[in-house]
């Protein structure tokens, strides 16, 4: 996943809630600002902790595995490889 994958799917989830940036940003304690910077990938500054507090907040988590020496469909798909 890339940066710009991981803010769209905090976007994502975002709105499957029904969740304004303004009102997560607030609970959140970080600007409505840098939180749009983020969901649009145009941050590079946001911190780890700023990214696990989103995701809590949105009730998801990041989970590590291997990384397979194989391409997967979606990179396959959108030509990273």
């Amino acid at each position: 996943m890339t940066y710009l994958e991981l803010g769209q799917a905090v976007r994502e989830l975002r709105l499957q809630q029904k969740v304004s940036q303004q009102k997560m940003a607030d609970h959140l304690a970080i600007s409505r600002t840098t939180l749009n910077a983020f969901e649009l990938g145009r941050s590079g500054d946001v911190g780890l902790r700023k990214v696990m507090k989103m995701l809590d907040y949105l009730g998801a988590e990041i989970s590590l595995r291997e990384k397979s020496p194989f391409p997967t469909f979606e990179e396959l798909r959108d030509g990273r490889m």
